[in-house]
């Protein structure tokens, strides 16, 4: 059993979804594992990773756009302001989707389907550096 351990930073460029899947990948190619499992763990608690379809830009957009609506920027409806108006509800945001990530490994390869990446979605609005940790265990 073989396991690895790597950190990215991904650098936003405000709200929206930004594609990490090729960092991640060229990452688990060198790990030599074949079969197993990755881990990608957002390390943050204003924003969280997808899975989506890197096929047609305008999903991600979308779904963007779609969060932004869902979630009241309205500061009369949250306890926790001091950090801006867009903290609580990039919370929120974040608490909705996901901030780890599990995906089998086989032949190498991330079983990932033919129109999926790996998306890091930044919920605040200005830009961040944000950490990704990944592990995988395998053989």
């Amino acid at each position: 059993m073989h396991q690895a351990h790597h950190e990215i930073t991904c650098q936003t460029g405000g709200p929206g979804l930004t594609d990490i899947t090729g960092p991640i990948l060229e990452w688990l190619a060198q790990t030599g594992v074949e079969q197993g499992l990755l881990t990608v763990f957002c390390r943050h608690t204003s924003a969280s990773l997808v899975i989506q379809e890197n096929a047609d830009p305008d999903v991600v957009r979308d779904l963007a756009d779609f969060f932004h609506q869902l979630v009241s920027r309205d500061p009369a409806h949250y306890r926790h302001t001091t950090e801006g108006p867009d903290d609580m509800p990039a919370h929120i945001r974040s608490a909705l989707t996901q901030t780890q990530l599990s995906i089998p490994i086989k032949g190498g390869r991330a079983q990932l389907g033919t129109w999926q990446g790996l998306y890091l979605f930044e919920h605040r609005d200005r830009p961040h550096a944000r950490s990704i940790a990944l592990h995988v265990i395998g053989e």
